[in-house]
């Protein structure tokens, strides 16, 4: 069984930390899938106090399910609807503190209390979404959002 990564100093170096990581792990590599594989996994082994940490890809203007670690989920979400929804809509990060009080939230994992969604954008088209869940109401700050933001600038350079 694998362990949390434990990475050392503030968050902000946490998170560059983890951003040159997924750089290393992801250089010449350039399936799709792969990198979003592995960027799900590394996310998943850094992050503490998630649930459900993955990737929705946009096929024929809906999010499709993509490589994910977790409970199995929606497959099919279309943009406008749910948080992934909102957030492939407006092409921005959207922090929810507590998803109970997100109109039209769709469940997938009943223990989800808080979700953080960060468009994947390329070439000015959003091209999918990364979506983390966590059973802790409010346990996405600030820094986490511009962490986030960082690591999928990184992976969208190698997509």
């Amino acid at each position: 069984m694998f362990t949390k990564i434990e990475y050392q100093g503030s968050l902000e170096e946490q998170y560059n930390a983890l951003s040159k990581q997924l750089s290393a792990l992801l250089e010449g590599e350039e399936d799709f899938i792969a990198n979003l594989s592995n960027a799900s996994a590394l996310l998943n082994q850094f992050l503490k106090d998630i649930n459900w940490v993955g990737f929705y890809i946009m096929k024929n203007g809906e999010l499709v399910l993509g490589p994910f670690q977790g409970l199995p989920a929606c497959v099919r979400i279309p943009v406008g609807r749910g948080v992934c929804g909102t957030a492939a809509e407006k092409g921005e990060t959207v922090v929810v503190d507590d998803v109970h009080q997100f109109p039209g939230h769709i469940a997938c994992d009943a223990r989800s209390n808080s979700e953080i969604v960060i468009p994947l954008i390329k070439n000015g088209e959003i091209i999918g979404v990364l979506d983390i869940d966590s059973p802790i109401k409010n346990r996405f700050t600030a820094e986490d959002k511009k962490g986030l933001e960082k690591f999928v600038q990184t992976l969208i350079h190698y997509i």
